[in-house]
């Protein structure tokens, strides 16, 4: 596996940059490790993100995927803010735990103008995914080129 394009510093000063009002010490979330078209990350529970019956919502999950994709991305080809989500297909497999949420998102196939990713949801502590989502990534073209 090749080294990431940025790391987990490169990564979280380049967010704070550019989306402070998603990405700062009170969000919850947090890069736990990233490789080449690889992100893992966390969004520490917060009762915020429940929703009736007490299970963590719908939307919290699709953020936090959404997220670690962005990131998969980035490790793979560095510092473009629009780089957008096209394409994003969830499967809700099992009720979260009242527990942190990790994503674990890789990169699928990695092209000029789209990236293809998939990224797995997980209770902490469980092995057991609660979704499953894939998506297509634009990648906007290079300056100049």
């Amino acid at each position: 596996m090749s080294q990431p394009v940025m790391t987990v510093s490169d990564l979280e000063t380049f967010l704070s940059r550019e989306f402070p009002q998603a990405f700062h010490p009170g969000s919850g979330l947090t890069i736990d490790a990233v490789e080449h078209g690889r992100a893992k990350v966390r969004l520490a529970y917060s009762e915020k993100f429940l929703r009736p019956g007490g299970t963590i919502s719908g939307p919290t999950m699709m953020m936090l995927a959404d997220f670690a994709l962005y990131l998969a991305v980035l490790s793979a080809i560095g510092e473009v803010a629009l780089a957008v989500t096209i394409n994003f297909n969830i499967n809700f497999l099992r009720r979260p735990e009242q527990r942190d949420l990790i994503a674990d998102a890789s990169m699928l196939k990695l092209g000029k103008r789209l990236a293809v990713m998939e990224v797995t949801l997980y209770s902490d502590g469980s092995d057991d995914p609660v979704a499953h989502v894939t998506s297509t990534y634009s990648i906007p073209p290079k300056s100049g080129g």
